[in-house]
């Protein structure tokens, strides 16, 4: 199966997904979903009570549902339950929510979505530019992530032509890239920001994405110019890429006198009523 994750947004809730090419439909993870319909704290335990339910009212739901690796909390992808739009709208029927039906139509509007953006690819740009929007943040932030997204694909892309795997060796190389240039891995960076689920990148101010792009971009380019041949080898580019970010950093602290890497992320950087104006005035354009 070729899929391609992504993260939806459903009323500042993130749904993450998987597009499958082959059969052209989204995986959708359950746990999120529940999360979003219900604002349950524990939305895994939630849904292991509703799988035992649905289980003893005989129902087959539950023994469809398929599993497929979704980037979790550490930023490993990692097995998870997910379901198609059509097993969607027949377990939101088991969900008491208010929400429900305004989540049917979304689900709706996401795969139809999907049909206009293989037809126009910039489509998915814009998308992506709106959902920033409504989750609040700047346009100038928002110009710098859309380009970390680019960058990022370009690395996995070299990645992917030197044998690495999806998962494993990602994560550790991502690790890598982070540690050199920030000086923590992806899971102490996420402490420090006091992050759980969200993605990091999101959570990035302009100066830490920049550099987190100058880091992936260089181990990009040496990967290229160097031809590692095994994992250790692409570990060392990673060490290189990442040091090259790092020595900017560094000089960009010896000069303002303020850290670059901090527990500020981009959205608490506007107040939550500026926050509100900037995405409602964008919205309007």
């Amino acid at each position: 199966m070729t899929d391609k994750n992504a993260v939806k947004i459903f009323e500042e809730k993130m749904v993450r997904t998987v597009w499958d090419e082959q059969q052209e439909k989204w995986y959708f993870s359950i746990i999120d979903v529940i999360a979003a319909l219900t604002g349950n704290e524990r939305p895994r335990k939630y849904w292991n009570d509703l799988k035992t339910k649905l289980l003893r009212e005989g129902s087959e739901l539950s023994d469809k549902i398929g599993q497929l690796k979704l980037p979790a909390d550490d930023g490993k992808l990692r097995l998870t339950d997910v379901a198609d739009t059509e097993q969607l709208f027949r377990l939101i029927q088991s969900i008491p929510s208010p929400k429900a039906e305004p989540f049917k139509i979304w689900l709706a509007q996401v795969a139809s979505e999907r049909l206009d953006e293989m037809q126009d690819p910039e489509l998915t740009i814009d998308r992506a530019l709106e959902q920033y929007l409504r989750l609040g943040y700047s346009e100038n932030w928002i110009n710098q992530r859309l380009k970390s997204i680019e960058i990022r694909k370009e690395l996995t892309d070299e990645w992917k032509r030197r044998g690495m795997k999806e998962g494993m060796h990602f994560a550790t190389l991502t690790d890598i890239i982070t540690k050199a240039w920030s000086g923590n891995t992806t899971k102490e960076y996420k402490v420090l920001k006091g992050l759980k689920k969200e993605n990091l990148r999101d959570n990035m101010t302009n100066t830490e994405l920049i550099l987190n792009m100058l880091a992936e971009a260089s181990a990009k380019d040496i990967s290229q110019a160097t031809d590692p041949e095994t994992f250790e080898d692409s570990k060392e580019v990673a060490r290189q890429g990442g040091n090259v970010a790092k020595v900017a950093r560094l000089e960009l602290e010896a000069r303002t006198g303020r850290k670059v890497v901090t527990p500020l992320n981009a959205k608490k950087a506007l107040k939550p009523s500026e926050r509100h104006k900037v995405g409602r005035r964008n919205l309007k354009r």
